[in-house]
């Protein structure tokens, strides 16, 4: 068991041979949560990146291609109509 210590300014220093096990690189993010005798640190796991030719068929329509101000007239409808059931709601 390896140990560490709080520094004055709140910082923990994460032993080498833990963050090699895990690749934890500088800049890792993690998760603080309080637990009953302790916390408990967890990474955040980022999103690798998404490319749009990955995503592209991803919504499985078909039919002709949309222009862009279609697409945008259909937003903003959809915004409208959001708008108000949100104005009915009220």
């Amino acid at each position: 068991m390896e140990t560490t210590r709080l520094s004055s300014k709140g910082q923990v220093i994460l032993p080498k041979s833990i963050r090699a096990a895990h690749h934890w690189e500088p800049g890792v993010e993690f998760s603080v949560e309080d637990a009953a005798d302790g916390i408990l640190l967890r990474p955040i796991k980022s999103n690798p990146a998404t490319r749009l030719e990955d995503v592209i068929g991803c919504l499985g329509y078909s039919g002709p291609a949309k222009t862009v101000e279609e697409m945008d007239a259909a937003i903003a409808a959809a915004i409208t109509a959001s708008n108000q059931a949100q104005h009915d709601r009220d």
